[in-house]
């Protein structure tokens, strides 16, 4: 493995010194445009298809024998006219799960489809299909690996060399990637981290070689729903119970859910309930597109490579159920998302007296789920991080725990030896993004001075973002 990995390194390499791109991007749209065009998809087929689909389990074995994969009979033609028959737009195929098996031509492993019974480019027969079918396409990429060891306390260099590696194949051999969502990050459960992996230098990577290809993150709902974080666009996943508020939400969003009980295909999905057509359209699809939000429905292909006869008939009923209007909100003006590292995760933090055990820490730990929380004897409350000599940074996002409390506070940094007003702030909403021209400093402080009930931060962080 060690031997394939620096391989990789050399390979890759020599490509960024002497290789054109194999893939001519179109000239360059803004992220605003990109946000627009995919709530304006609507609707779209998630498919779950890769070596799960033959362990009846999300998660197999992650040394299950390559060859295990035969789909004798894959028609992803069958999938394509099935999503239009519920009137979709697009696909999403899972290209790698956790697992680790790529069902493309990857040169970077030998657990890929090609060393399977069955030995054909599955990613390519898939956009040929969809596209031939007037679809859009999107892939799906699993950062967490666990048959390549891609796993917390065990990334290196090496890790990254390999992630790198696989997006540029996906990127620029198979034509127009619409979207490219990310799984496996930045997880409670596969607990790689943005640190472990930089979000910033994988999505700089990506827009590299496809500008016009939104990145996502289906595990950026932990973030509040009051900004972008670490993802072009808000993505909800119903099953872990991520759901969008219908009523308030003003991002570009997805909501992904499975017509079946799981993602995968399983044994008994022939003759099992789906859920109904009805709830599908009138709770989900119709509201969603409401709230600026697409909806990604998952339909599993079983063993053979297709879409089972109870799965066809229920898309088959959601397209008699609705039909595109061709109606489209527009989309409100949306703030760049925020995809550097957070420079006050886990730095140490002072504050004016706390609130019992909700202390200083609660505040810049990178849970949401906390929160500092000021004493309510302190009249003038303050909250500060302590980043070290001369940081730079130009972004503040400061997210308030539980209801917006703070309608005005000023923002200092500490540098050479003295506080300086950095400014004055009155944005009385839950989440307050502040940018500003790139500054340097010891710690940053947040004075309240005012307030309608108790102050409390959830999380207080500081960024180095890109020049927009």
């Amino acid at each position: 493995m060690r031997k394939i990995i620096l391989c990789l390194c050399l390979f890759l390499t020599f490509l960024n010194m002497n290789a054109q791109k194999v893939y001519n991007s179109p000239e360059k749209k803004s992220l605003q445009e990109l946000q627009q065009a995919f709530i304006d998809l609507k609707f779209g087929m998630f498919i779950h298809f890769n070596i799960p689909t033959y362990a009846n389990q999300d998660w197999p074995d992650p040394d299950m024998p390559a060859a295990t994969f035969n789909p004798t009979k894959l028609d992803c033609d069958q999938w394509a006219k099935a999503a239009k028959s519920a009137h979709m737009t697009y696909g999403c195929l899972t290209t790698k799960h956790h697992s680790g098996f790529c069902i493309w031509d990857t040169k970077t492993t030998n657990y890929s489809v090609m060393n399977s019974s069955f030995k054909k480019d599955v990613v390519k027969e898939y956009v040929n299909a969809f596209r031939k079918n007037g679809l859009k396409v999107s892939l799906y990429y699993s950062i967490l690996d666990t048959h390549h060891r891609i796993r917390p306390n065990n990334i290196n260099k090496q890790s990254i060399v390999f992630i790198k590696a696989q997006l540029k194949e996906l990127l620029t051999n198979y034509g127009t990637i619409d979207a490219l969502i990310f799984d496996g990050w930045d997880a409670p459960w596969s607990r790689i981290s943005y640190d472990d992996i930089s979000f910033q230098e994988i999505y700089n990577w990506v827009k590299k070689w496809q500008p016009n290809c939104l990145v996502m993150d289906l595990n950026s709902a932990k973030y509040p729903a009051g900004a972008l974080f670490y993802s072009d666009i808000k993505s909800y996943e119903q099953n872990a119970g991520q759901m969008i508020s219908k009523e308030t939400n003003k991002l570009p969003a997805l909501s992904c859910l499975p017509l079946q009980e799981n993602w995968f295909w399983k044994t008994t999905f022939p003759s099992s309930t789906l859920k109904s057509p009805e709830f599908l359209i009138k709770d989900n699809l119709v509201p969603f597109n409401n709230a600026y939000c697409n909806f990604l429905l998952n339909v599993a292909p079983n063993k053979e490579g297709l879409i089972d006869k109870n799965a066809l008939d229920a898309l088959q009923k959601m397209g008699e159920l609705w039909q595109d209007d061709k109606k489209y909100q527009a989309l409100p003006k949306q703030d760049a998302p925020i995809i550097s590292r957070n420079l006050a995760k886990d730095k140490f933090a002072e504050s004016s007296w706390s609130d019992d055990m909700n202390i200083m820490d609660f505040g810049n730990d990178d849970k949401f789920n906390t929160s500092w929380e000021s004493n309510p004897e302190i009249k003038n409350p303050w909250y500060e991080v302590v980043l070290g000599k001369d940081i730079s940074f130009n972004t503040i996002v400061i997210t308030e725990g539980g209801e917006p409390k703070i309608t005005n506070y000023t923002l200092e940094i500490y540098t050479h030896g003295q506080w300086k007003k950095l400014i004055d702030g009155n944005n009385k909403q839950k989440t307050k993004l502040i940018r500003f021209p790139n500054t340097k400093g010891d710690k940053v402080r947040m004075k309240i001075n005012e307030y309608n009930s108790t102050p409390s931060i959830a999380e207080f962080g500081i960024y180095n973002e890109p020049k927009l």
